[in-house]
Parts: structure tokens; sequence; C-alpha cells
């Protein structure tokens, strides 16, 4: 088999949605046993599709064809997986317009995101990996590293195709085949990638994409024969699983909740800190699990920090994801947005300020304009509770000591963003906190060679950089 791939073809237009879609399973697209669903698009309400949705039974066939396609697949030379890797990575990049446009209908996340963020760091996933394939003897992981078997993956709503790649491309890479379900409000883009796999000729069953809500998730976990186990979502539904594989062999990593503290210093470059601030938190709506939803403020620059803040909300635009100037979109479903509106009432019940800018959002679809509260202290909700918007809690502090107090009073561990011009300080701080990333004078920055994941409730397990080919190795450990 040759490994020249041929473009997408002319006549394709950005995004051709089809009115429904099947499962792929063993490298064909197959009618879904179960019901179907439908999927929307955030901002206007409209039906983008009808998807299928998977049935137990769907699941056990998409199992026994990773299970087939393992043998072949683990027994392929590295270089040759490679190969693959390189040309999936390709593709992503050859259609990375259509790929965008399809994630922010689906998402409801600006296009300059999905754009210029998501599809690029998704193709360099791939690229990354693929150097990684024939190079698993030197990542020093042991002696002679083998591949786990058949991975299910169950990915999340937020960043629909990002957590695709950063799941798919280090379990092909070792040579494991795939059982993946996409979030059920955003399952296009996972479909679409299904057709990517076709056009690089991938091996059939190398990759499976069965669509569904919760009980299909929990079909792929507790298979019997899945092997390993990667779970991104809610905190809630990561412990289900650990409590459903509890006692059993499967291999399991849970990147979970977050409640990331945005630590800034007086000596900070305000102007700089309040640009982290606003993408730390109003980035893709909020949707972001290490959002830097708490901003620590040093009490002797708080006033002039919040000045700035809100001067610079106001610029923020709220409207269409597809126009290239919007800077917050929409909000990925209902269910989330009585979320948020549900917490912000209560941070106002609670004696919190709230603040939002003038912002007048469209009449039809799911929207919040990006909002602050002032006033929070420890004890309210909003500061304690995972949000999942754009919404912001601030707090004060007046030593560094009282900082990392504050920042560390969560039951989260997954990120954190630190805003000094002292290099002494970054590292005191960074030694402190008890997150799994911290940032200094930037937020929210990922790139493949760098592991990311957190402890206490934001999970355990590391996806990215060499630890990321770890949990998808027998014996290996980061």
């Amino acid at each position: 088999m040759g490994f020249e791939y041929a473009p997408a073809p002319e006549s394709r237009s950005i995004v051709d949605i089809k009115p429904s879609y099947g499962l792929f399973i063993d490298g064909e697209f197959v009618d879904g046993r179960g019901t179907s669903f439908k999927t929307i698009n955030p901002a206007t309400e409209e039906t983008l599709a009808e998807i299928a949705e998977a049935s137990d039974a769907d699941v056990d066939l998409a199992v026994k064809a990773a299970r087939r396609a393992f043998r072949g697949w683990s027994r392929m030379s590295g270089k040759e997986r490679a190969k693959y890797l390189f040309r999936i990575a390709r593709i992503l990049q050859e259609r990375g317009r259509e790929l965008a446009v399809l994630e922010s209908i689906d998402n409801g996340k600006p296009i300059k995101e999905s754009r210029d963020v998501d599809v690029p760091i998704v193709a360099a996933h791939f690229f990354y990996y693929a150097g990684w394939a024939d190079k698993l003897d030197h990542a020093g992981l042991g002696p002679n590293p083998q591949p786990l078997g058949v991975a299910g993956q169950v990915i999340p709503w937020n960043f629909p195709l990002l957590m695709l790649a950063w799941k798919v491309a280090p379990a092909l890479a070792c040579g494991n085949t795939v059982v993946l379900k996409p979030a059920e409000t955003t399952p296009l883009t996972a479909l679409l990638f299904a057709e990517i796999c076709q056009q690089a000729d991938l091996p059939p069953g190398v990759v499976n994409i069965v669509t569904g809500a919760g009980a299909t998730g929990q079909a792929v976990v507790g298979h019997p024969d899945v092997d390993k186990v990667a779970f991104t979502g809610s905190t809630d539904v990561g412990k289900a699983i650990a409590r459903a594989v509890a006692g059993t062999d499967k291999k399991v990593t849970l990147e979970l909740g977050g409640k990331a503290a945005n630590i800034v210093f007086d000596d900070a470059a305000i102007d700089q800190a309040v640009e982290g601030i606003v993408g730390g938190i109003f980035f893709n709506q909020g949707h972001v699990c290490c959002a830097g939803s708490r901003l620590l403020v040093q009490e002797s620059v708080a006033d002039e920090v919040l000045s700035r803040l809100k001067r610079r909300m106001g610029t923020l635009r709220v409207g269409d994801p597809l126009d290239k100037n919007t800077d917050i979109g929409a909000i990925n479903s209902r269910e989330q947005l009585d979320r948020i509106r549900e917490l912000s009432e209560i941070g106002e019940a609670e004696g919190a300020e709230r603040w939002a800018p003038a912002c007048d959002l469209p009449s039809s679809g799911f929207w919040f304009p990006p909002t602050i509260f002032t006033g929070v202290t420890q004890a309210h909700r909003i500061a304690r509770e995972e949000v999942f918007g754009p919404v912001l809690s601030v707090l004060t502090f007046r030593t560094p000591a009282e900082a990392v107090e504050k920042a560390n009073n969560t039951p989260y561990g997954l990120s954190a963003g630190v805003w000094t011009e002292k290099g002494s300080r970054i590292l005191h701080m960074a030694s402190q906190l008890r997150a799994g990333v911290v940032w200094a004078n930037t937020f929210n920055k990922f790139d493949p060679a760098s592991p990311f994941g957190g402890y206490k409730e934001s999970g355990y397990g590391r996806e990215g950089g060499r630890q990321g080919l770890a949990a998808y190795l027998k014996g290996a450990d980061a």
C-alpha cells in the first residue's frame, strides 16, 4: 500500500453536513441499532443532523473490530504506524477550514479559536506522536514497551476535536486500537475525523467511533475486552468511572474538573496580566477545565486591575461564532446555560457583586455575557464550584503565603497562573501551588510536547509529551 494521500474532493463544500450520521465501525459507516438524537447549532438552536445512538450491541461490535485490528496494528513497525499518523496530520491541515467551521457550528465557539487554536494543535499532536511511534524504546518508559490493546476513550464537548487528538494520537502511536465516544452535543468533527481515517487508508478497525449519551459511554468503559479507559469530563462522571473499573486490570487516565487560581502580584505588568485574565476565563466561553476562574489579585493593585479588566471586557464581542471578529460565542447547550445562570444567581444571593458589560445578546441560541463577581469570599459557591462558563470570581490577598493558601483551598488541582516580574517568586509559587500545570505570565498555553493533567479531584495521569505515551504502554510509568 502506498502512502500518497488523496486530497479532499474539489466539489466538497467547506462543510458538507449530512441529514443523518451512522456509527464508524471497522472502517465503515454503519447504521446503529439504537435510536437517534439531534445535534443542534447552539447559536441558532437549529438542528444540524440526526445522529445514531450506539446500543450495547453496537459498542460490542466496535470493540470486537478494534480487537481484530489490534493484531495487525500492534505488530506493524513503529515506522509504518508513523506513516499513517503523519498522513492523518497532513489531511487535518488540508481540511482545516472545513474542520474549523464544523467545530464552531456544532460547539458554539468562535471561528477564530477553532481555526487558529484548536485545529493547528490537533494536527500538531498527530505530527508529534507520529515522531514517537518508532522511538518508543528510547522514551525512558521501560525496555521493549508494548501496547495495552483496545483503548476505550470518552471525550467532552468543550474541545471535541482537540480532545480526540489528545487521546487517539498517542494510543495509535503506541500500537493500540481505539473505540472513541464523542460527547452527545458535539459529535460532528469526530465523524468527520472518521472520514479522514478512511481518506488516509487507515486499516479497518484501528479507529472506531460510537456516538451516544451516557449509556453509550458506560458501555465503552464497562466492556470486558477494553484494556484502557481514557476520560475527560466532569469530576462526578470521573468518579463513577473510577468506581466502575475498580477491581479490574484496566489502565485508567482521568482528566476532570478544575477551579484554577490566576494570581496577580503588585509588580506584574498589569496590561499583560489583564489580557491573560481575559484569555484565562473567557476563551471558549469559559468552557475550559483549566480556566482561570478565580482571580487572586494583590490588594495594593486590586482597584487598578479591576478598572482595566472592566474596560477590556467592554471591548469583547459576543455573537455569531462564524464571524471572525467574535470573541465570545454561544454556550454549548441549554443545560449548561441553565447551570451558569443558576450559579450566578446564587453568587448574587450570597452577597457577591455581579458586573457585566453592556451587551446585546442574540434573540435565539444560548448566550451568557462575560461576567465578574467581586466581594467574593472562599465560602461562596461560585468560588468553590466549577461554573464552566464565562464567569470570574475575584478575591484579594496581601502576602504570597495568603495567595498560596487561597489558591490551594479547593478540591481541584489542575492548573494555576502566576503574574509577576520576579523569577524567584515564580519558582517559589510554582513549588507551593498544588496544581498539575502552573503558567507564568501567560495562561492556557498548550504544546503537544508538554504533559498536561492534574491531581486531587482533577484526576490522574498525563496527556501530551513523552509522559502521554505511558498511559498506553504496559508497565510504563512516566
